[in-house]
């Protein structure tokens, strides 16, 4: 629907729904970023942690991080750098395709890893935020029945929120179009 929103600019449009997209998958990410306890939105970039972790809490941390596959959830943010850096060079001269194929092969053996780090600051932030008899706890929870479940299922329920969350966007974005629409022919402008 965001797409079909101007057919009298469709060039606009095609950046329309490549910037929707976008902000889909970026709002994808927060959510799932939310959802495994990483994303604090409320809290300031500059707050201190709550506390410094101890050594074993980050090492409970690491476990937790694991068992959610936050891996997962992170490793496209590495691998769409490399190709977004390739796409920037692919646009200097398409005629290097194939040489710039090659190197972002070895570009992404070399920086596939980097994920980890990642994984370790998801594992540090945790740690500040859940005393260790906490981290353990949690710990134990994934480990239970229920917790298993729970991440099993999660990742479907975010899927299906985030398919809702984008027909509800496209359902608001008519409806604002339409009462815009609607002000501005008031003003004697008809859009």
């Amino acid at each position: 629907m965001i797409a079909h929103l101007s057919t009298r600019h469709a060039k606009a449009s095609g950046a329309k729904v490549f910037r929707f997209k976008a902000a889909r998958h970026a709002m994808a990410a927060l959510v799932a970023l939310a959802a495994i306890g990483i994303a604090s939105p409320a809290a300031p970039q500059s707050a201190a942690p709550a506390h410094q972790p101890s050594p074993a809490a980050i090492l409970l941390a690491k476990q937790i991080v694991d068992i959610k596959n936050v891996k997962d959830v992170f490793q496209p943010i590495v691998v769409g750098v490399v190709e977004k850096t390739k796409q920037v060079f692919m646009q200097t001269n398409f005629m290097w395709a194939k040489d710039l194929n090659e190197v972002t092969a070895d570009v992404h053996k070399q920086y596939d890893p980097r994920v980890s780090e990642l994984i370790d600051a998801s594992a540090r932030i945790y740690a500040t935020h859940f005393t260790e008899q906490e981290l353990k706890d949690l710990l134990a929870f994934y480990k239970s029945p229920l917790g298993q479940k729970v991440l099993a299922e999660e990742p479907k329920v975010l899927d299906e929120s985030m398919v809702f969350a984008g027909t509800w966007a496209d359902n608001l974005a008519a409806d604002v179009m339409a009462s815009m629409r609607a002000d501005m022919k008031k003003r004697g402008h008809d859009m």
